[in-house]
């Protein structure tokens, strides 16, 4: 105690006669913490963490190789992400990318156009077959779906598409997750509200940002469990 005491006694001394100048040279600078990548991807090295940017060229670079088609340039981008996103976990495919969602929250409500989608639906469309080329699409119609969804569906909206990856296969669903997690990478572009594949789903709303188990209604065949087709539907915005 006794020899704090005179410690503090002889920095007091030397502030006094010195300014407190003297001590600068002592502080130690606080580096303010890193904020979290928005998107991240589990390789067989570990987990990866791209920004917004490096998610949107991988997921399309992917998924224009696994159509034949010239890529961008992808070679900032760590070589393990871009085998992982096109070759899904090696036991088994699943999912691989996870982003940080953001809703805008300044979103008018929209209305069916010739398609049977509004037009935030129909932007989503558009984008995946600029991407993906010709899908099997459905859940929508012109004029609107009324029936075979369920009793809340956006389908009902036209809020919503289904891609088709039939018969249920192991590469039927890597290509499906090659999707999935293109749109994903876009939520933010898109305004992508939910999407739902292979017992999955991944929600602009979740806090986590990561895939959560999706629970099928019954009876938990194909089509509900959404292990046939992936689930995209875009947020519905407020009335004037």
């Amino acid at each position: 105690m006794l020899l704090g005491l005179l410690l503090l006694g002889v920095l007091a001394s030397v502030s006094v006669l010195f300014g407190p100048g003297v001590f600068s040279g002592l502080r130690t600078e606080i580096t303010p913490a890193l904020s979290p990548p928005e998107c991240t991807v589990e390789t067989s090295e570990g987990e990866v963490g791209l920004d917004r940017d490096e998610a949107q060229l991988a997921t399309t670079a992917v998924a224009l190789l696994a159509r034949g088609m010239e890529a961008p340039d992808t070679s900032g981008i760590d070589g393990a992400v871009l085998q992982r996103l096109a070759e899904g976990p090696s036991e088994d495919a699943g999912p691989t990318l996870s982003c940080r969602g953001s809703a805008a929250n300044d979103l008018q409500e929209q209305q069916l156009n010739v398609t049977g989608l509004t037009p935030r639906a129909e932007q989503v469309r558009e984008a995946m077959t600029e991407v993906f080329g010709d899908q099997s699409l459905g859940g929508f119609a012109p004029g609107g779906v009324g029936q075979g969804h369920g009793a809340d569906s956006t389908h009902y909206d036209g809020r919503a598409i289904d891609i088709f990856f039939r018969p249920v296969t192991e590469e039927n669903r890597r290509q499906g997750w090659i999707l999935a997690h293109w749109l994903v990478a876009h939520t933010g572009d898109l305004d992508i509200q939910y999407v739902i594949f292979d017992d999955r789903f991944w929600s602009v709303h979740s806090s986590s940002r990561q895939w959560h188990h999706y629970d099928a209604p019954e009876p938990g065949n194909e089509i509900l469990r959404h292990l046939d087709h992936v689930h995209v539907d875009v947020l519905g915005g407020s009335p004037d």
